[in-house]
């Protein structure tokens, strides 16, 4: 029997991307396992493997990664810990950018380029097909017609299910749309930042996946006097538990993908799928913030 305590990630709902692809809500980001600057093998080797493995006994089965976190190390890190994977295990990659160095992220659309970096995911994972493919940017260079164009070619062959994007406006999504079938989209957003707003409320009319990265960012909202972390010592939890429990109830479509290098933290953020706000502490929270 599972249980909220031993499968923490099942607390958090369910969703169905693209209409047909059921996943836990909670998910996890795997960015954090690679080195500085995400660059590099990480710190430690077998943490990152025991990190995987675990997320998946506490009830993780959406993994977002990209070809570029490494580059390449944290697919290779997802394929090493989870091959073959559940039934029930979805991961999600990207491609887009290219990497020229710690830190550095120039972003390449070309339709060529894409194409590469899908058939390169496709091996490093070990997948015939990858569940959900996302464009990491937009290349201001390259006609969005051939960028997302090529991700339906290669959608139309089978070598992807779904196509996702990343860090966009409505207005790009609804040009997408004029392409391809677009299911997630992924921007920066928080309890602090929530930038994104006008695209999270149009992606749940939608229907759409909305993947906030970065979404554990709490710092100035935490402190004595702060309503966050009032709120985390009334419910006996974290600041960013309570981050991860506003996310979860802000919206049926949202998907958080918390990324941690450590199993002790991975178990202490997925505690948060198991809180649940009052409407009262949820309006008071969503007077933080930007």
């Amino acid at each position: 029997m599972t249980t909220s305590s031993t499968s923490p990630a099942q607390s958090s709902g369910t969703f169905r991307i693209g209409g047909d692809l059921e996943v836990n809500r909670l998910g996890y980001g795997t960015m954090q396992l690679t080195g500085p600057g995400v660059w590099g093998p990480p710190k430690d080797h077998d943490e990152a493997i025991r990190v995987l493995k675990r997320a998946v006994e506490l009830g993780v089965n959406f993994f977002d990664t990209a070809d570029s976190y490494g580059p390449y190390v944290a697919e290779e890190l997802l394929k090493e810990a989870l091959h073959p994977y559940g039934d029930d295990v979805v991961i999600a990659t990207k491609a887009g950018l290219t990497r020229t160095g710690p830190n550095e992220w120039p972003p390449v659309g070309r339709p060529e380029y894409l194409r590469q970096q899908a058939e390169m995911s496709l091996r490093r994972l070990g997948l015939e097909r990858i569940d959900l493919f996302q464009l990491h940017r937009i290349d201001a260079k390259v006609p969005l017609e051939d960028q997302v164009g090529e991700l339906k070619k290669l959608q139309d062959e089978g070598k992807i299910r779904h196509i996702g994007l990343s860090e966009v406006t409505v207005d790009e999504v609804k040009a997408a749309q004029q392409i391809a079938t677009i299911v997630t989209v992924q921007n920066l957003y928080n309890l602090q930042k929530r930038d994104a707003e006008e695209l999270l409320d149009w992606s749940e009319e939608q229907g759409i996946g909305f993947i906030p990265w970065f979404p554990l960012a709490t710092g100035g909202l935490t402190g004595e006097d702060s309503p966050l972390s009032e709120v985390a010592e009334r419910k006996q939890a974290t600041p960013a538990q309570i981050a991860l429990a506003w996310l979860l109830k802000r919206s049926p479509v949202m998907l958080p993908i918390p990324g941690t290098s450590s199993v002790a933290h991975l178990e202490d953020n997925l505690q948060g799928a198991t809180i649940e706000l009052t409407d009262d502490e949820f309006a008071e929270l969503s007077k933080l913030g930007s």
